[in-house]
């Protein structure tokens, strides 16, 4: 199985609020905030932005998401490095990460399992 594309940027911040002001006066729109300090926007049908604070000893990131249909399908190839396995998250989903030659991760996301 191959992956349907981006899904999504994943970034950290040091401070929510002001990324999320950033991004807002760039067009994005928000579409939830979390009472952890996180939230999620989209500017039009492409990608969307997820962003959550971390603390000010973590340096900031960004990870593409990609998308794919079945967690469970999906077998990588061996030239793909897996970092972590498929996990449910706390948001729903199911999450893998993969390290590119790079050295760069990303996350692949896929639906939660049907309850």
């Amino acid at each position: 199985m191959v992956t349907e594309g981006i899904e999504a940027i994943f970034l950290t911040t040091h401070n929510w609020g002001k990324a999320a002001r950033f991004f807002q006066t760039l067009g994005f729109t928000l579409e939830f905030e979390t009472d952890h300090h996180s939230g999620q926007l989209r500017s039009g049908a492409g990608p969307y932005l997820f962003i959550a604070e971390i603390p000010e000893s973590q340096p900031p990131e960004a990870h593409p998401v990609l998308k794919i249909a079945d967690a469970d399908a999906f077998q990588p190839e061996s030239a793909v490095e897996v970092v972590t396995p498929f996990e449910d998250t706390h948001w729903g989903t199911r999450e893998m990460t993969v390290r590119d030659p790079d050295g760069r991760i990303w996350r692949i996301q896929a639906p939660g399992r049907q309850a």
